[in-house]
């Protein structure tokens, strides 16, 4: 499947429904369409099937430590409690610095509707050839 938007943030919906974090029954159900759809026995879904609809469901996961610099590797008094700074806008993980929410979410979900078309595909294929699943 194409992937038009940058990995990490995970689905928001799926065929209308809010989505949260994926259960692990979800994932295996992604798993398995991956599989039917690189035409493999969706039984036999793969380690690296798994890990993309892990992927595709939860977003990237982020796991890298905050860098450490010269400024903040010795704290070891306590904060103030006024803050020195108003802080600045995090970026949001896996969206371009252009991309807004609506644009991600217009790309989401043509993705997701790419993903069921090359699915209902692939199970038409399989009726016709006498296997449906």
């Amino acid at each position: 499947m194409k992937d038009y938007s940058q990995p990490g943030a995970g689905k928001i919906s799926l065929h209308g429904n809010g989505v949260g974090a994926p259960s692990p029954e979800e994932v295996e159900k992604r798993a398995r369409e991956i599989a039917m759809i690189d035409e493999r026995n969706p039984d036999e879904f793969t380690d690296a099937d798994w890990a993309q609809a892990r992927r595709e469901l939860a977003g990237a996961e982020n796991n890298t430590p905050p860098e450490e610099t010269p400024d903040n590797a010795d704290l070891t008094e306590e904060w103030d409690m006024v803050a020195g700074s108003k802080g600045h806008r995090a970026p949001r993980p896996g969206v371009e610095e252009e991309e807004t929410v609506g644009e991600h979410l217009v790309i989401d979900g043509l993705e997701e509707a790419m993903h069921d078309q090359m699915l209902e595909a692939r199970r038409e294929e399989l009726e016709q050839e006498g296997g449906i699943v």
